[in-house]
């Protein structure tokens, strides 16, 4: 009934030749150490790629494939120590029988335990130029804590700072090599890494870490650290799915006092280009490609399991994606040459429902693959309530999935739809007046206020040309249906993650602005509903002479770009300016975006002209002050 949001290794998106175009770059370089990126924003189907990358080295004996999801170990105070200790594990389950095996790997994990006693007796840091602790430190460390066990009145925690002490005197008893300055440190793991490799008797070891960009950035760090410092020996290749925003993120965010780049690339961007050497880009979905993505994953969904029906038509979409720009999309002719004369009813309405989203959705959601399921998701969430409900009868998925296009994309257009059609028996007559003349090819009609406004708008002119055509039709059903929506910051149904960000948006400055790394990670839809969640509680504040909580949450969100700084221009038009203190000139000074100087203006005219007199005061001295920077 709904679709499955894991990543998968059945390739819908023809991303199979980027998972392929890895493996043959891994086969091609058999000796060579190796790091490569597989880069794209979240949800643009990096897993998927791994997991295909994956599948294609199962069954080969002497290579061997292992999976490391850095995201899942984010609690753990250590990332380098884990990074290192669960490959040694993995390669030590893959040769259960091997004492070679054995013994290579405890010989390594003892080293590890050198990182983790370190790291928990504090003041010996682990650092990027280094990586290990020299053993005259840890010696250091060991007779200092042996010291204050020695005089339990100093210490409230005396029994776990002597179990501490024991464990590195046992660790300092090891063999004379243990004494070994910090670089011959590195230089030993190395080596018994690579003796390990060669005891499991492994031509090629490949490491695929997902979901770093998830990682707070230490710890996407020092995993990186450590796949650089330690585990890159020749026939190792490592495999990393992440957005390298957030990696370039997460680097300005661990080295903060990196000087300005004096060349063309930045800092960050050097660093990264040091820790992975070849990156592959997942492209964002295009108009053709959307389409066929919506087809395929509602097709699938329709037709049996193991339908035969579906594969040839899996088979026809790679086909045609071969030369995107020649792409036919999958159309009504496509479809019949594959399953035949006439068409399946279920395939028929997901290829109609296919040519209502495609282009909106495209552009909305940047051609993201995951928001493109979320929505497909929400919409036959919808139409099972609807069914339940008992009034299922009346909703036909075209007409509903473009109803949600304007819910989502136009959110103050589809209110004031929702507002005619309640009025107008779910028939909205300027809409239908808009319809009819965009049909024409005629300028619409002047008949309603609302009519002129929609036509100024290329968005709203754009959606109305899509079919179904809804003038006629009654819209009650569907509005109904997607009352599901609660603004509120609890009301997130399944995204606990975004409350968290909204109410810290709704604090002040400083608390609004601790949660800009948050922000910085969410996808555009996530973008939307928390704009909207705080927006509500802004404009529903009973007093707007003091600044509502949620105003520095907002700026911050309109850092984000152009469509925030959209929305926040919207919110500013809805404000009442006669009763409104200083604020609202603060908030739209957040409005930098040159395409809205125009509408930005006449917001400031109408304050200054009908505003509160604390506002128009604090209009004309942010124009001022603007004047005398210019």
């Amino acid at each position: 009934m709904f679709l499955n949001d894991q990543e998968t290794a059945t390739d819908l998106l023809h991303y199979e030749a980027i998972a392929r175009t890895v493996v043959r770059f891994i086969r091609e370089t058999p000796k060579a150490a190796v790091t490569i990126g597989v880069h794209g924003d979240w949800g643009a189907g990096k897993s998927s790629v791994l997991k295909m990358t994956e599948e294609a080295f199962k069954g080969e004996d002497r290579m061997l494939c292992l999976w490391f999801n850095g995201w899942a170990f984010e609690g753990f105070e250590d990332a380098k120590t884990v990074v290192m200790e669960t490959i040694i594990d993995e390669l030590r389950r893959a040769r259960p029988k091997s004492a070679k095996v054995a013994e290579a790997a405890k010989k390594l994990l003892r080293r590890v335990d050198w990182l983790k006693l370190a790291k928990r007796a504090g003041g010996v840091a682990v650092t990027v130029a280094a990586g290990v602790p020299a053993a005259g430190l840890l010696q250091h460390v060991v007779d200092a804590v042996t010291q204050f066990g020695k005089n339990p009145q100093d210490l409230v925690t005396i029994e776990g700072v002597k179990k501490l002490a024991t464990e590195a005197e046992g660790l300092l008893k090891g063999p004379a090599e243990d004494a070994e300055r910090l670089p011959e440190q590195i230089h030993r793991f190395r080596q018994e890494f690579n003796e390990l490799l060669e005891a499991a008797e492994l031509d090629r070891l490949v490491v695929i870490i997902d979901d770093l960009d998830r990682c707070l950035p230490k710890t996407a760090i020092a995993t990186l650290e450590a796949i650089r410092l330690f585990l890159m020996v020749e026939r190792t290749a490592f495999v990393i799915g992440a957005d390298e925003v957030m990696i370039e993120y997460a680097v300005k965010e661990h080295f903060p006092d990196l000087p300005p780049s004096t060349g063309p690339l930045s800092y960050t961007r050097n660093y990264l280009e040091k820790l992975i050497q070849v990156p592959f880009r997942i492209p964002a979905l295009g108009l053709a490609e959307t389409r066929v993505y919506i087809t395929l994953l509602l097709a699938e969904l329709a037709l049996p399991a193991g339908d035969e029906r579906f594969e040839k038509l899996l088979e026809a979409a790679r086909k045609d994606m071969e030369r995107p720009w020649q792409s036919r999309a999958l159309d009504r002719r496509q479809l019949e040459e594959v399953l035949g004369a006439p068409l399946p009813e279920e395939v028929a309405q997901a290829h109609q429902i296919g040519a209502v989203l495609a282009k909106i959705l495209t552009e909305g959601t940047h051609g993201n693959p995951r928001q493109v399921k979320r929505f497909l998701n929400t919409m036959m969430l919808r139409d099972a309530i609807a069914h339940e409900r008992g009034f299922g009868a009346e909703i036909r998925r075209p007409v509903l999935a473009k109803m949600m296009l304007a819910e989502r994309f136009y959110p103050d257009f589809y209110k004031q739809l929702a507002q005619q059609a309640t009025a107008e028996a779910g028939k909205p007559v300027a809409l239908g007046v808009l319809e009819r003349s965009l049909k024409a090819g005629a300028a619409p009609e002047a008949a309603t206020p609302e009519v002129a406004e929609w036509a100024k708008s290329e968005w709203v002119r754009g959606w109305a040309s899509i079919d179904p055509a809804l003038g006629d039709v009654d819209l009650r059903p569907y509005l109904f249906v997607t009352r599901d929506k609660r603004g509120a910051v609890g009301g997130f149904a399944g995204s606990a993650h975004l409350e968290a960000v909204v109410e810290r948006l709704m604090g002040n400055k400083m608390v609004a602005r601790s949660a800009v790394p948050e922000v910085a990670k969410l996808l555009p839809q996530e973008l939307d509903e928390v704009f909207g969640a705080v927006a509500e509680q802004v404009l529903q504040a009973d007093d707007i002479k003091v600044e509502p909580g949620g105003v520095q949450g907002l700026i911050v969100l309109a850092e984000r770009g152009p469509e925030m700084q959209r929305r926040l221009l919207d919110l500013a038009k809805e404000l009442d300016g006669a009763k409104a203190g200083v604020w609202p000139a603060t908030l739209i000074a957040a409005v930098k975006e040159p395409s809205l100087a125009v509408e930005v203006k006449a917001v400031l005219d109408g304050w200054e002209r009908d505003g509160s007199d604390t506002l128009r005061r604090a209009v004309g001295l942010t124009r001022s002050l603007g004047k005398k920077k210019s």
